[in-house]
């Protein structure tokens, strides 16, 4: 019935759900008062009581009636509080977990995904909380006061009115066993369908251009149908669910009212008593209906929170708070798992040297790209140690190993905002003389003057610039941020040889006074670094400078030839 897990989410904000309870009780109290009051004046009328004598239950009636109204307004505020601050809270813990876990991934979880659970999720918490919580506590309450109230009048009815009461929890219990499938499954295809209509936007050029659009559009309405089908299943079991909780609740409520009037004929029973049992007997079902109806919104809820709850549980990547005393990184005997059954890499030792270029080579999947991730911190080695000056990574403060980082990488992020806004987010204090000398550095300057100067916007992905105009940019922000330590991850993939070249000439002089390393699958880039690692299969193969390498005719040798004999050949 209570998630645990999702009851802990909330904290300090368990107080509203408690408040909101105390409030339903006193307005349950309330409506007894006036049911009565309303008694009570029948009973006076039979037996011919004075005008004045009225009075009584008159003001009794209007006092529940009061007290009932300003009850729901206050239940109804105290709701909304709750959901309020529950839904500012979980999207606060949700992007600040975003936040800590920086350049580590989400497991499972795409960015469509991420949106919509960080989003949608979180309002669909917001009914789980507001609504579900306090009329789950309030159902569980509401039988017990009105049997304690009613067995003092006619324990026979009051013990039926009970005793019929769980068989609404225990119909709940048996739909929710498969709510909670369905429920799953529905989210689960809402996501999908998402990450689906996401992934067409964002690749509609591509479609269009290989005239797959049609393809891509059938495989959406697949998507559609497969989340209409599934909703139609929730229909039909809340449905289902909602017609057994009917029969039950007003078949306990007809049985007791029928055992209530039997007792003015065969125990006695007051005729005026037997009516306040029957005016009381719906009572009992009816706080547990309401709950039957938010059980539904729940689940769906429930669905969302747990994915918040994965997210939020995922382990934090390690970090100390010392503060970074060296550049050199060093990779000692290092070996990583994604899945503790293979290893990708395998007693990897790397020394990464101050103002040198050092260069990782390799085909691909030789796991160049997992050594990056654990250089940045996203990961953390299955045995070894990642070295920064004398201290292993996982001692230093995050801040202060990346205020000495900088990554520019084959898909860095440029910003949907101006020139100038990109390189002030690197670092606030550039002025735009140094700005225009990077832009110079990378050959942007003329660029970026001919096409509306530093106040140029950039559009979103950067698609109003070249893919080459876009890696040099990423460069000239990267050397206004003056960091001590550059990782270039494949930095010059999948842009013309001008970009290349002007990139590589930077990288060069950079290295003269910066550490320097280069990802790179093109052997020919690294021709000129200080020292090269060849990888094979998550193992250094070969180590040395390129001529060493070539002497050696082996594996660095062999796929430095065949990549000059293709390019050769490519150019003929």
């Amino acid at each position: 019935m209570i998630d645990k897990e999702l009851f802990k989410l909330i904290g300090k904000n368990k107080k509203y759900i408690f408040i909101a309870v105390t409030l339903q009780v006193i307005g349950l109290l309330a409506n007894i008062g006036i049911t009565a009051s309303i008694c009570w004046a029948i009973y006076l009328v039979i037996n011919k009581a004075d005008l004045l004598t009225y009075l009584y239950p008159a003001v009794c009636a209007l006092f529940g009636i009061i007290l009932r109204y300003t009850m729901t307004r206050l239940n109804g505020n105290i709701k909304e509080v709750l959901g309020r601050k529950v839904k500012k809270d979980l999207r606060e813990r949700t992007y600040n977990k975003i936040v800590k876990l920086g350049v580590k991934s989400t497991d499972g979880m795409s960015m469509a995904g991420l949106t919509q659970v960080s989003m949608e999720g979180v309002e669909q918490l917001d009914l789980y909380y507001s609504s579900y919580l306090p009329q789950f506590f309030f159902a569980m309450l509401a039988p017990i006061i009105l049997f304690a109230i009613c067995v003092w009048i006619d324990w026979r009815t009051a013990l039926v009115l009970l005793a019929c009461v769980p068989l609404i929890p225990v119909s709940i219990i048996a739909v929710s066993k498969y709510a909670k499938k369905i429920f799953a499954k529905y989210w689960g295809k809402y996501t999908s369908m998402g990450d689906k209509f996401l992934d067409s936007v964002q690749g509609l050029k591509e479609l269009k251009i290989f005239k797959a659009d049609e393809a891509q559009h059938d495989k959406m309405n697949e998507s559609a149908e497969e989340f209409r089908k599934i909703t139609m299943k929730v229909l039909v079991m809340q449905l289902a669910s909602t017609t057994i909780m009917d029969l039950v609740a007003y078949g306990g409520a007809g049985a007791g009212i029928a055992l209530a009037i039997c007792g003015t004929a065969f125990w006695n029973l007051s005729p005026v008593y037997a009516l306040f049992l029957v005016l009381v007997a719906v009572e009992f079902f009816l706080p547990l209906r309401a709950f039957g109806s938010a059980f539904h919104v729940a689940m769906n809820g429930a669905s969302a929170g747990k994915k918040i709850i994965t997210l939020l549980n995922t382990p934090d990547t390690i970090w100390g708070e010392e503060e970074v005393s060296g550049k050199t990184i060093e990779l000692k005997h290092v070996t990583f798992s994604y899945d503790d059954k293979r290893d990708v890499l395998k007693n990897i030792d790397i020394i990464f040297p101050e103002e040198k270029m050092t260069a990782i080579v390799g085909e691909s999947g030789c796991g160049k790209s997992t050594i990056v991730n654990l250089l940045v911190g996203a990961l953390r080695p299955k045995a070894g140690s990642v070295q920064v000056g004398d201290l292993p990574l996982e001692t230093l403060s995050r801040e202060s190993y990346y205020s000495h980082l900088a990554v520019v990488s084959y898909n860095t992020y440029i910003f949907n905002q101006t020139v100038r806004e990109n390189f002030l987010l690197a670092n606030p204090t550039t002025t735009d003389e140094e700005i225009l000398e990077a832009l110079e550095k990378v050959n942007l300057l003329e660029f970026i003057k001919e096409n509306g100067g530093l106040d140029k916007v950039i559009t979103e992905d950067a698609n109003n610039i070249s893919g080459g105009q876009k890696q040099r940019l990423a460069l000239a922000v990267n050397l206004v941020a003056d960091k001590d330590i550059y990782i270039f991850d494949e930095a010059t993939s999948n842009i013309d040889v001008e970009s290349e070249t002007i990139i590589m000439q930077n990288i060069k002089t950079l290295s003269k006074t910066k550490s320097v390393i280069v990802i790179s699958h093109r052997l020919a880039n690294v021709v000129p670094a200080d020292y090269i690692y060849y990888m094979e299969d998550g193992e250094i193969k070969e180590s040395g400078t390129h001529t060493d390498l070539m002497g050696k005719n082996g594996g660095y040798a062999k796929l430095f030839t065949t990549q000059k004999q293709l390019e050769e050949g490519y150019t003929l």
